[in-house]
């Protein structure tokens, strides 16, 4: 029906054929125009817990912890069976150590399911996940709702200092690689520019200091003298306030001695 539904639109919209390969086996389609990430964490939040059945593949291992189950010393046997070590403790049938009944990856056994369901412990877990995304006309896996906004700027940046380099080392001009191009040829024209008479606005201060080198150098070591000139100074006005005490300490012993 959902595939039916789906090739009724294709008249009008064409993209949702992309959708036809996905829609296979219980599925189910959610209309959302808030954040893709929020929705989907939203979907896969909701789960509840579910019995072990036979047959059943496990997704993850399965404990049963120690301690008192409650039950009645006659089922000791079935205990046994499984492997499971226990002992009498006041009447009923106690687990003394943790044992593992089911591992990830296997199909669960008539009777490991019974011992689950016998003590009450529902290890897995059903709900929905996403398969597919689908968004403006495109098909994607969730995984790509995984990635950061940091992780795509990244790559956008390094995309586009790839096809810089590349536009710049065979001469085809491209949208990254035209600002650096005109830089390149600016600078070309200005060394034409020095390499002969022509002048013109851009290349006036260039030649000029070329031409007039000491024009420009003059001003820097003005600034060297006056900065020194000022450590000088205050050099002297640090040594003279010392001067003046050595004075007054050798005045000071001559008119204790005479």
């Amino acid at each position: 029906m959902v595939r039916r539904a789906i090739r009724g639109f294709l008249q009008d919209f064409p993209e949702v054929e992309r959708l036809l390969p996905h829609v296979r086996g219980n599925v189910g389609f959610v209309f959302t125009n808030d954040d893709l990430k929020d929705i989907r964490e939203i979907i896969v939040a909701n789960k509840v817990a579910a019995p072990a059945r036979a047959g059943a593949v496990a997704p993850k291992d399965v404990w049963v912890p120690a301690g008192n189950t409650g039950m009645e010393p006659g089922k000791t046997s079935f205990f046994q069976a499984l492997g499971v070590p226990t002992k009498i403790a006041r009447g009923t049938i106690e687990i003394t150590s943790d044992v593992q009944v089911v591992a990830a990856g296997t199909r669960v056994g008539a009777s490991e399911a019974t011992l689950l369901n016998m003590l009450n412990i529902s290890p897995f877990t059903y709900g929905m996940t996403v398969s597919q995304v689908y968004d403006q006309g495109q098909v994607f896996a969730p995984s790509v709702l995984d990635i950061e906004e940091e992780s795509l700027v990244k790559s956008f940046t390094s995309a586009i200092t790839t096809i810089t380099c590349i536009s710049l080392a065979i001469g085809y001009p491209t949208l990254p690689s035209v600002i650096h191009s005109i830089i390149n040829h600016y600078k070309k024209v200005l060394a034409v520019s020095v390499a002969t008479e022509y002048t013109f606005p851009g290349s006036e201060e260039i030649k000029d200091r070329i031409a007039n080198p000491d024009a420009y150098a003059a001003a820097a070591p003005v600034a060297a003298a006056s900065g020194a000139g000022d450590a000088g100074a205050a050099a002297e006005e640090e040594e003279a306030p010392a001067e003046e005490a050595d004075e007054s300490d050798d005045d000071m012993g001559f008119g204790l001695f005479d």
